[in-house]
């Protein structure tokens, strides 16, 4: 082992937010727009924590941050819509993550066919769902999403989250 391994393999530094985040960074994510209406207005938020949960029945996984201003709108709603960025979406991925601006200013969306909740124009992927189950974790809620409706492309690279930075997708 060299000495750089040896070293990063050490627990000496202090575990503190700043920490965890930097070491958690390492872990390349992709970028999605949780979005819904609610009482005919569009709303959404930007996430990182989405994941794949069951197959049978169809569930999904997202973690929307306890703080967030959005999120109760979303959660009133009932329906929501996981829109998994693009790259060269960066721009959607910063304009969902700002709280008191219009989100949907220059976006184009349509309604999901189950929930209607707006699906991004040029999104690599949508998944329609409904709220199953809400859990508090930490500073976070874990939302679980029942499926009842997806879409995907085939010609787009997904916009990819690593080090506190958009990055390209490397082809194989």
């Amino acid at each position: 082992m060299s000495e750089l391994e040896a070293r990063a393999c050490r627990f000496e530094e202090p575990l503190d937010e700043h920490r965890f985040r930097r070491v958690l960074g390492n872990f390349a994510t992709g970028v999605s727009v949780v979005t819904a209406e609610t009482d005919g207005v569009p709303v959404g938020m930007t996430i990182q924590s989405f994941c794949s949960l069951s197959l049978v029945p169809p569930l999904v996984l997202i973690c929307p941050g306890r703080a967030s201003r959005s999120w109760p709108a979303i959660e009133r709603s009932g329906v929501l819509s996981i829109n998994v960025l693009a790259e060269g979406q960066d721009w959607l991925a910063r304009q969902f993550a700002r709280s008191g601006t219009d989100k949907y200013a220059g976006v184009s969306w349509r309604p999901a066919p189950y929930g209607g909740a707006p699906i991004l124009a040029g999104s690599l992927a949508w998944i329609d769902a409904e709220v199953d189950s809400i859990v508090p974790g930490g500073d976070h809620l874990l939302v679980t999403c029942r499926v009842r409706a997806v879409g995907a492309r085939t010609d787009l690279n997904p916009l990819v989250f690593f080090r506190s930075d958009f990055v390209r997708a490397r082809s194989a």
